[in-house]
């Protein structure tokens, strides 16, 4: 099995590029980092990943998690490891300064995100889910829940997690019936049960830090009435040092298809009779807005893991491929068996791993950048502008790339062949820790009800309908770059008209029958990732062209733009069809005919 190696080159050339990293850089707040000390720390943080995070990955997932007396143990490399990453204070990098942090722009945490998740996925999800309470405790809490809880959690002392689903309420969180009694002191006491809690319960760290949503009394029916608390492991003193442990015990580790050593936690609230001791976070009834403050910073990370699997998919396909020897390839000397890297079909499946990673990166660190831009910019209009952008990006940024990395892992189990299919390659590890990402955080269908609902009316349509004239200013720069791109501007342009033609389509019918949006939404979304996929891997094959430069990195761009505007973007007018289907035949069937039902 092939070690990871962080892509720093192609990492380095989207950063520059497509991200603008320089530009994150003179935003307000961040003069205290540049590019290169961005360029320093990445060649740092790597080999941190490479040489201690990367051998958990397979440990990880023979080992797994257990439970036993409300106890969550895991692997000992993953001690191991969290403990250098504490030491090295990599989870305080771009975590505010007033707390401990380093202040690099939240562009690099995606960066650091993407390492992190392609080393060892398992590992990664408490950290992950850490950056997202702290985002959400640093924008709602107030002076005291920040001060007692925000420098250990920076720090990497303490971990985080978002406590939102219920046994009988899944992705409909206004069904959420955990209470949280008010004590008159200014806590409350928890009482409920949370399910897939991810690193709910384990001993990483001293303690974790919980955010809960729950109901007070009186509260009004569904998302009208949450309020989130934080509810901690253990209370903490008027000093700061650990009290009591509060009423908070995991029941069960739940046994998933993959991320075996990841603790996803069913966990119970007030079993021992009080209730657990809760601090509200900002206003009662705010829970849903600091819900989607978390969800929000969790969508794009998750998106990232699709990335993050696709790359480890290439890595370790790419490397088999090249050592494999099977037949012969046309024009090899007679006698000898080809290394299979050489069969044209072999390189169809790795161009396509290599150019959909390449995509990915491509939006997830735009998408980054843009909120970087949404938040610090000093023009308020260009803020707002900002503001919009990334919110349309952000649904396809989660499940275009989530969907696109569980094909990815799949393909890579076919490069293998046979070997892809059994355990000891790793192949099949990295499809079968891939496939919860299409789930996370609001399902890819969310998402796309997320796009057509609330993203496509967003200004009337006209935060998508700029983003699309812009994809369309292209043309002219792709025309001037003559026939080596010829085939990525012919491309570009089809699947752009019939994104257009979906989204006119969308507007009109979906206002009149929401039924239909919502039929449609889920191609719309793929349809959407693939352009924007072609549009930024184009605008880097023009960089390519224009020469004047030195980079290996860049040049391959050209191919890969070509490959996907001929390969990938002629299916973006193949779903339009199911776009502009409607609703109809999918409420014809009688819900009893889907399939036989049992008696």
């Amino acid at each position: 099995m092939s070690d990871y190696r962080a892509p720093l080159d192609d990492i380095r050339l989207v950063l520059r590029e497509v991200a603008d990293v320089e530009g994150v850089c003179d935003l307000p707040g961040y003069e205290h980092v540049d590019a290169d000390t961005i360029d320093g720390v990445l060649d740092e943080f790597a080999r941190f990943v490479e040489e201690v995070v990367a051998p958990t990955h397979r440990i990880g997932d023979a080992e797994g998690c257990s439970v036993e007396d409300g106890v969550v143990t895991v692997p000992k490399a993953f001690h191991d490891a969290y403990d250098q990453y504490l030491a090295a204070g990599w989870g305080a990098v771009t975590q505010a300064p007033d707390y401990g942090g380093g202040g690099f722009p939240s562009l690099f945490q995606t960066v650091m995100t993407e390492m992190l998740g392609t080393a060892c996925r398992s590992w990664t999800m408490g950290p992950l889910l850490t950056v997202g309470a702290i985002d959400a405790l640093h924008t709602f809490g107030d002076e005291r829940l920040k001060e007692t809880f925000l420098p250990r959690m920076v720090s990497g002392e303490w971990t985080g997690t978002m406590n939102l689903t219920e046994p009988h309420a899944g992705s409909d969180v206004g069904a959420l019936t955990s209470r949280a009694e008010p004590q008159g002191d200014g806590t409350h006491r928890i009482f409920g049960t949370k399910i897939f809690i991810t690193y709910g319960e384990h001993e990483l760290t001293e303690n974790i830090v919980h955010l809960v949503l729950a109901r007070t009394p009186d509260s009004p029916p569904g998302t009208k009435g949450i309020s989130c608390f934080v509810v901690p492991k253990y209370l903490v003193e008027e000093d700061g040092s650990l009290g009591a442990r509060n009423d908070v015990t995991c029941v069960s580790v739940e046994h998933k298809l993959g991320l075996h050593a990841s603790p996803t936690c069913v966990l119970s609230y007030g079993d021992a009779g009080d209730g657990a001791v809760g601090y509200l976070i900002g206003e009662e009834h705010q829970g849903m807005r600091i819900m989607f403050r978390m969800m929000n910073n969790a969508r794009l990370g998750v998106g990232v893991e699709g990335l993050a699997v696709s790359e480890r998919a290439l890595q370790l396909a790419a490397g088999f491929a090249r050592e494999r020897r099977q037949g012969r390839a046309i024009g090899a000397p007679k006698g000898e068996m080809s290394p299979i890297v050489d069969h044209p079909d072999v390189r169809r499946m790795l161009l396509t791993m290599r150019a959909s990673v390449d995509a990915m990166r491509c939006l997830l660190y735009l998408n980054a950048a843009t909120l970087d831009m949404a938040a610090r910019h000093p023009d308020p209009d260009v803020r707002g502008a900002a503001s919009d952008r990334a919110e349309l990006y952000t649904p396809i940024s989660k499940a275009w790339s989530t969907d696109l990395g569980v094909e990815i892992a799949s393909i890579g189990i076919q490069v293998h062949g046979g070997y892809g299919y059994i355990e000891e390659t790793g192949a099949a590890q990295i499809l079968r820790d891939s496939r919860i990402s299409p789930i996370y955080e609001g399902t890819n269908g969310i998402q796309a009800m997320d796009l057509v609902g609330r993203k496509l009316p967003m200004g009337g349509g006209s935060v998508v309908l700029s983003l699309l004239d812009e994809i369309g200013d292209l043309d002219a720069e792709l025309a001037a770059a003559g026939d080596e791109l010829a085939a990525v501007r012919e491309g570009l342009a089809d699947a752009l008209a019939a994104v257009r033609e979906a989204t006119a389509w969308l507007m009109e019918h979906g206002l009149a029958d929401p039924r239909h949006a919502l039929a449609g939404a889920t191609p719309y979304l793929k349809m959407f990732g693939d352009l924007l996929g072609g549009w930024l891997l184009a605008r880097l094959a023009l960089k390519a062209v224009a020469g004047d430069h030195d980079c290996l990195a860049l040049a391959d761009k050209v191919v890969v733009a070509r490959f996907w505007a001929q390969q990938q973007l002629p299916l973006v007018r193949g779903r339009l069809g199911a776009v502009t289907a409607g609703v109809d035949d999918l409420l014809a069937l009688e819900a009893d005919r889907f399939a036989v039902s049992p008696d």
